[in-house]
């Protein structure tokens, strides 16, 4: 068990801040009794071993103690994103309705709208993911990590266990504001004996609005790193950030891989910006003849939720449907991922689930969905639809997408009528709609 790892942190860490709210401050020691209160709670009202139990994440202290009660009793978790609609949330829980499981957690990729994907991940995975990313950015127990990205997403949840497995302090005050996150590295605005936040995870939509709402402010001395990932930086983001004194980290991961893969640390990203530098301890990255990142670790989640398929070829490689290469250093470059997949403010999408979505409207015959360049969310969704013999009416599109997907899922640049691009063997080709649908976005602005 997770718990029985971090009584190790306790016993040696008992009075050092180990969680942070709005109102206080836990010590290792007060999280243990608080988790172990929580837990026997859970068990009287029939929480069970080997059981799944859906938790809406809130980036806050008081879901970070549920987590870890319920791994207290010995049941997994299946953590949901509270900005899913209805229906996304539904979906999920039919899925999980009676699955039972040793894995220690369960994580969504490629979104829970239409057929929704749920990855395993042991206790194992977890660990070595904690392991190698301490390792790699050299952190200790004076460290303090913002919780800035939402648990239900690997990267805050690998953010969570890796935290308090290498004794950290972790400030979990809800979600994620510029301002908020400003004055925490400040030092300003913690409660208690709170120490100023030295490390934040982001995804490039935040750092551009710390960007915006710091205006040229540097950032103190005490903070060591914010770590980029989870969609594509763009150079020019990345510059504006080394110029404004942050020292960050880029990295490439995947939820299958419990996260990071590959991390360049802030002295080699000045050296060279743009590389996600090289693999993991433990992680093993190579290219195939097709330009593909295949990736293999004991970070490999064993598989998905109702799927008796591994995720790993019989050599035990991951095919990731990235792109990139490796320079002279044997440094990595992400240069392009597979059309299919999007990732949309630091959410991974699968367009055929949003395809298969739209397609469930009357009026819809035939949709193709690919992710347009947008220099806020690193993609935004565009969808080229062709109409049944009814017609189709706009606004009432709109408003089923509304109630259909959350904010990131939901098309923002739409094509109407007319035929989708295939080639000879009937496959859609992908990089035309592409193309279509981003001359629609310019017409917009």
């Amino acid at each position: 068990m997770l718990l029985e790892l971090l009584e190790g942190t306790v016993s040696t860490s008992a009075n050092r801040l180990a969680l942070v709210s709005a109102e206080r401050v836990w010590t290792y020691a007060d999280l243990a009794n608080a988790v172990e209160e929580r837990a026997t709670e859970l068990a009287t009202k029939g929480v069970e071993p080997g059981r799944v139990y859906v938790i809406d994440a809130h980036a806050e202290a008081n879901t970070v103690i549920e987590f870890l009660a319920y791994w207290r009793t010995g049941a997994s978790i299946a953590p949901l994103d509270p900005r899913l609609t209805r229906l996304e949330k539904s979906r999920a829980e039919e899925v999980l309705d009676g699955f039972q499981t040793d894995a220690q957690v369960i994580l969504w990729t490629s979104g829970t709208g239409g057929l929704p994907r749920g990855v395993l991940f042991t206790l194992d995975n977890i660990c070595a993911s904690a392991e190698a990313v301490t390792k790699r950015l050299d952190l200790g127990s004076k460290n303090v990590w913002l919780l800035s990205l939402s648990p239900a997403h690997v990267g805050g949840l690998a953010l969570v266990t890796r935290a308090f497995l290498s004794g950290c302090t972790l400030v979990a005050c809800g979600s994620f504001r510029a301002d908020i996150a400003s004055q925490f590295i400040e030092g300003e605005g913690l409660p208690g004996s709170a120490s100023p936040v030295t490390h934040m995870s982001l995804v490039p939509t935040q750092l551009i609005r710390l960007l915006e709402h710091r205006d040229g402010i540097q950032v103190p001395a005490s903070f060591k790193c914010g770590l980029i990932g989870g969609a594509h930086a763009s150079p020019d983001l990345i510059q504006q950030g080394l110029a404004a004194g942050w020292p960050l980290a880029l990295t490439y991961g995947m939820t299958e891989m419990t996260s990071q893969v590959a991390t360049a640390v802030p002295f080699e990203v000045k050296q060279k910006p743009g590389s996600v530098g090289r693999a993991l301890m433990g992680t093993k990255i190579k290219i195939d003849s097709d330009g593909q990142i295949l990736v293999q670790g004991p970070t490999l989640a064993p598989g998905y939720v109702s799927s008796t398929t591994p995720l790993a070829d019989t050599e035990g490689w991951y095919h990731t449907g990235d792109l990139g290469h490796f320079d002279e250093d044997g440094d990595l470059w992400v240069t392009g991922r597979r059309l299919d997949r999007i990732v949309s403010g630091g959410i991974t999408i699968d367009a055929t689930h949003i395809e298969d979505v739209l397609c469930e409207h009357k009026g819809v015959q035939d949709a193709c969905v690919v992710g347009i360049p947008d220099p806020e969310w690193g993609e935004i969704i565009g969808a080229w639809v062709v109409p049944t013999g009814d017609g189709l009416d706009l606004d009432l599109l709109e408003e089923y997408a509304r109630q259909s997907f959350g904010e990131a899922k939901r098309p923002r640049v739409w094509l109407i009528g007319g035929e989708i691009p295939c080639n000879t063997n009937g496959k859609l080709e992908r990089e035309r709609v592409r193309e279509a649908l981003g001359l629609e976005a310019r017409k917009a602005d």
